[in-house]
């Protein structure tokens, strides 16, 4: 499926999505052109989906993460898609995940601080009517956040 030029390409982008095809060619001993075309053909493919900037939460007055556990009252469809939709409109949401187990949902969601968590906590999630727990987890050290894929 890849080679190990492709490989090699997609972990410079995955460190330095700003580097140019130039600086990527210069490092797997390529000429531009081909790199180019590999690039191409995996965004192409899907295999690169988007290019984005990660920003410092913490520098932008954010340096409060929580992850909620979220149980609903009712296993119906109905249930599950007004969530969803709920949840995509709430911006402190940064990552929803339905799972299997204990709960329905995993939350991660960030918060300046327990005081304007608190008040997200009551005036926006909490008022779900689909749900019938929640359980928050503050988190005291982050020990590895990355977005690099392992290949």
């Amino acid at each position: 499926m890849f080679d190990q030029t492709d490989l090699h390409i997609l972990r410079l982008l995955q460190g330095n999505a700003q580097l140019t095809i130039k600086e990527i060619a210069h490092q797997i001993n390529l000429s531009i052109t081909p790199v180019h075309d590999r690039i191409k053909k995996l965004e192409r493919e899907g295999v690169i989906d988007r290019y984005v900037t990660i920003l410092n939460r913490k520098k932008l007055g954010r340096s409060l993460l929580i992850y909620c556990n979220v149980t609903l009252d009712k296993q119906r469809q109905e249930n599950f898609q007004e969530f969803n939709e709920t949840i995509l409109g709430l911006p402190e949401v940064v990552e929803c995940c339905m799972v299997s187990g204990a709960f329905d949902y995993l939350l991660k969601i960030v918060a300046a601080d327990v005081e304007s968590y608190h008040n997200f906590y009551q005036e926006k999630l909490a008022t779900h009517r689909a749900i019938s727990h929640i359980s928050s987890f503050f988190v005291m050290s982050e020990i590895k956040s990355t977005t690099a894929l392992p290949f």
